[in-house]
């Protein structure tokens, strides 16, 4: 079995011009979901290879499971100078796979 992800130039392009317009709209406070939403688009863009088919990955991410998180690691940030936010990241990625499931209907 084997992971593949499918991310297209366009794709990144959209995707990061849509988080400068909400880092900037946010006064940098979106900073702090990016790394949720980079995760989830990756993964929404993944497949599991297993033999001849391909299963979906689905990341199962929304605002509302996030905000604990965030509001925990945006102090813990702050205590830290900026420090912990480099270990948010780990968590970040760590929250996202724990919340992603495989399609059990291949395409």
């Amino acid at each position: 079995m084997n992971i593949k992800a499918d991310v297209s130039a366009v794709d990144i392009l959209g995707h990061l011009i849509v988080w400068a317009i909400i880092l900037f709209l946010t006064l940098g406070i979106g900073i702090f979901f990016y790394p949720y939403s980079f995760a989830k688009f990756i993964l929404n863009h993944s497949v599991l290879i297993s033999g001849n088919e391909t299963h979906p990955l689905k990341c199962e991410l929304n605002v509302f499971s996030q905000l604990g998180h965030i509001v925990l690691w945006i102090l813990i940030s702050i205590v830290t100078l900026g420090l912990g936010y480099f270990f948010y990241l780990y968590k970040v990625w760590n929250f996202s796979l724990s919340n992603t499931s495989v399609s059990r209907h291949p395409t």
